[in-house]
């Protein structure tokens, strides 16, 4: 189904070889193991939008033939995938390529016919890849729009009948009854053919794509003639959206959202460039300055929050699952700061990574060093720490130690940067480094005083993996008759410059504190314990020191807790499992999207300040901010995804806003549900929450399918730190379990933030 005869959504690639080739499609070789590699033939459909690929299993439905380009992380060349460099080291690298997903399915490893085809393969996808990511939510919202009018012209004749109305209506997520798709299709159905086609359909388009809340606000500052004058888009954002620089920001948005060129001219706004602004990133419910690194990045290491993987190998549980250099890679550009290498002796001289005493699968210590180098600065360019957990023998610790150093060269950190030998250098000082944290030896207790001479000694054993709360692994453990020691090569502990491994033995005795660059980890268990028992005393722990936390032995499901109250108390490292979605994992990349996506974040003052008397768990009267009432109101969705992909199913769905932050400021409110409407329900309801200390808050907003029988089902989330919302009328760009953005599934807003001392009167929404 065409839109006037003709909608590609790669219109402006249409003369382009690459994208020619992949029309017509070609033969590649899908490789799976060493002795499974079989051709298949692939091709781009014509909506520029999904890959179709052959299969020749039995009763495979039409629908797992297809995967969307939206789907597609990233396209590597060459041997850059664990399959590749296992299964097709025997074919050039130059025929080779990888399709890498956003989800959890597995990486499509692909060989072509020649280099040509290949770079015809990977050029062209990353075409349409770039082409995809710079449409706007219009062009998103239309291109997907037209996709399912596609879908549902199901005889492919260009027109559509009443039937192939109502299955469109809820291939969009809309039940609609018999008499108001009639309505509709009557109204519509001008040439009265009993068929829609081109003009009737875009008139179709228009009724279903009206925005009537976004009218009602453009109709107050508008002219009758449907005009938004600068001088009124003024007032309107600074009004309503508390834009400080509204004078210098009016004419800028005017040329960067008015489709209109007349109105353009006249320097004033028309209805569609208002919807443009308020769905860009300018409109969004995001601060947009918050995106790039804006907080003070030449403070101690010790000052911020630094986002934390924890055994980072594994892509599923930590029993039985697989272990990947693909999780490094996931979570380095996820933003992740600071990755776990669990490291044991393998075969040929070769120490391997797996989670010890369990059936995961290893990898090569050196596999993960190499992944390490290659995307630890995609994402951010500050600095990498690699956590060792040490159960190796002398000689492959010393094997690590030069794959380190040969590997990494002149990024692996081995001396301490201008002398620094009373606190940590900042992660300014550290751009482009990568540190180690594990054990040092005893006589080389001051790493900025050189080395001495000893080769190798006895140092007590971390061992995480033994806490694992699962029958065969304490069975292994015991038959290990596990020791509290582990001799120590000279040469690993050399690699440890500020991120010493000790056990912890309490807070510091002030007369005899200990060295800055001394680090403990602890259980979440203990360390909650410890937030609660002793919060302004692990504060002043960890303005000097780093403090590293681990999920609880018995998450053997690679379960996460929440990161929230040991942020509170100024906990840097604070590990999560990255492969496990759910609201620990929302609201950890909530925080870290925070400061340019840096991966670290400037703890508030009141957790650097030497004086603080903060408490998380009893707030007095204090330096922690002004408390702040928030005032929200949920308005309406659009697009919200089919959760459900049978046919007759139509999502009923319901937002939550959760607090997540200090004690007393943790709260959750939810709106009414809607029944049978994904496509754009309106829930039009108000809330207010008392926040006492918002620079510690998050905000979470999450959209369910209503299920009264059964657990409802997630549709799409959104979290942000409390610091970094904008006010007045904003979109939320709903995200994935997962947490990739969808195309086009957004919730509208409004937001309002006042003083606690706010009285009934002042400005709230209309």
């Amino acid at each position: 189904m065409e839109a006037n005869g003709t909608f590609l959504a790669c219109n402006s690639l249409k003369d382009d070889k690459d994208l020619k080739f992949l029309l017509k499609g070609s033969q590649l070789l899908k490789v799976k193991s060493s002795s499974w590699r079989k051709e298949r033939f692939y091709k781009l459909q014509e909506d520029c939008k999904t890959i179709w690929q052959e299969s020749k299993k039995v009763l495979r439905s039409p629908e797992s033939q297809i995967f969307s380009i939206e789907d597609i992380r990233d396209v590597r060349s060459g041997h850059k995938t664990e399959g590749m460099e296992k299964y097709a080291k025997d074919v050039p690298e130059y025929r080779c390529f990888s399709i890498i997903f956003k989800d959890q399915r597995k990486n499509l490893d692909l060989i072509a016919s020649s280099e040509d085809d290949a770079n015809h393969w990977i050029t062209g996808l990353g075409k349409i890849i770039a082409h995809s990511n710079s449409m706007n939510q219009k062009q998103k919202l239309q291109h997907w729009i037209h996709t399912c009018l596609r879908k549902a012209d199901k005889n492919k004749d260009n027109k559509m009948s009443l039937k192939e109305l109502k299955d469109f209506l809820k291939e969009v997520n809309i039940e609609v009854d018999d008499y108001h798709a009639k309505k509709i299709f009557q109204h519509c159905d001008k040439s009265k053919t009993e068929a829609l086609e081109d003009d009737e359909i875009e008139e179709f388009y228009k009724i279903l794509t009206e925005r009537k809340e976004i009218d009602s606000i453009f109709q107050m500052y508008s002219d009758p003639e449907g005009f938004m004058s600068c001088q009124n888009l003024v007032r309107f954002l600074y009004e309503m959206q508390q834009e400080e620089d509204a004078v210098v920001a009016a004419p800028a948005l005017i040329q960067r959202y008015e489709p209109n060129e007349r109105a353009k001219r006249g320097n004033a706004m028309t209805k569609d460039g208002f919807l443009m602004y308020l769905l860009s990133d300018e409109g969004n419910i995001f601060n947009p300055s918050h995106r790039k690194v804006y907080q003070d990045m030449t403070q101690p290491l010790s000052h911020y929050l630094v986002s934390s993987s924890h055994n980072t190998y594994l892509m599923e549980d930590q029993i039985t699952g697989p272990s990947s250099t693909e999780a490094y890679i996931r979570a380095l550009t996820k933003g992740c700061r600071c990755v776990e290498l669990d490291c044991w002796d393998g075969p040929n001289s070769e120490p391997v990574i797996y989670h010890g005493y369990t059936l995961t699968s290893k990898i090569l210590f050196s596999d993960v060093i190499k992944a390490i180098k290659n995307y630890a600065f995609k994402t951010s360019p500050y600095p990498v720490i690699i956590s060792l957990e040490n159960h190796c023998s002398v000689d492959q610790q010393k094997v690590m130690a030069q794959h380190m150093t040969t590997i990494l060269q002149d990024m692996l950190l081995v001396a301490p940067v201008d002398g620094n030998k009373s606190q940590f250098p900042s992660p300014e000082q550290l751009k482009g480094k990568i540190l180690v944290k594990g054990k040092k030896l005893s006589r080389q207790e001051d790493p900025v005083n050189g080395n001495n001479n000893l080769e190798a000694e006895d140092v007590s054993d971390e061992d995480e993996a033994a806490e694992i709360e699962d029958e065969s692994v304490k069975t292994k453990v015991e038959q290990k008759g596990k020791s509290d020691t582990l001799k120590l090569a000279k040469e690993l502990s050399d690699t440890v410059v500020y991120c010493k491994s000790v056990h912890f033995e309490g807070f510091d005795d002030p007369n005899h504190p200990r060295a800055f660059y001394e680090m403990s980890s602890f259980s979440e268990s203990k360390a909650l314990k410890l937030a609660q028992e002793s919060g302004t005393s692990f504060i002043h722990h960890n303005i000097r020191h780093l403090s590293r936390i681990y999920p609880a032995g018995w998450r053997t499901d690679s379960s996460n807790y929440s990161p929230v109250d040991l942020w509170n108390v100024g906990c840097q490292i604070v590990a999560l499992n990255f492969q496990t979605a759910g609201t620990e994992m929302d609201v950890y990349q909530g925080r870290f999207q925070d400061n340019g996506f840096s991966g670290y974040v400037l703890k508030p003052e009141f957790l650097r300040d030497e004086q603080t008397k903060f408490n998380p768990k009893s707030i007095t009267e204090g330096t922690w901010g002004t408390k702040k009432r928030l005032l929200l109101k949920i308005i309406s969705g659009q697009q919200l995804p089919k959760v459900n992909k049978s046919k007759n199913s139509i999502v009923d769905p319901k937002v939550t806003i959760e607090i997540h932050g200090v004690q007393q400021d943790n709260n959750k409110k939810q709106t009414k549900v809607i029944e049978n409407n994904g496509f754009n329900p309106n829930w039009n309801e108000e809330f207010t929450f008392d926040i006492e200390v918002p620079a510690l808050a998050l905000v979470r907003f999450v959209v369910e399918d209503f299920d009264m029988s059964t657990k409802n089902d997630f549709i799409g989330q959104y979290t942000l730190p409390f610091t970094s919302l904008k006010q007045g009328y904003r979109h939320i760009h709903l995200l994935t379990k997962n947490g990739d953005p969808y195309s086009s599934s957004t919730l509208f807003v409004y937001i309002n933030i006042q003083d606690s001392e706010w009285q009934p009167g002042s400005s709230r929404p209309q």
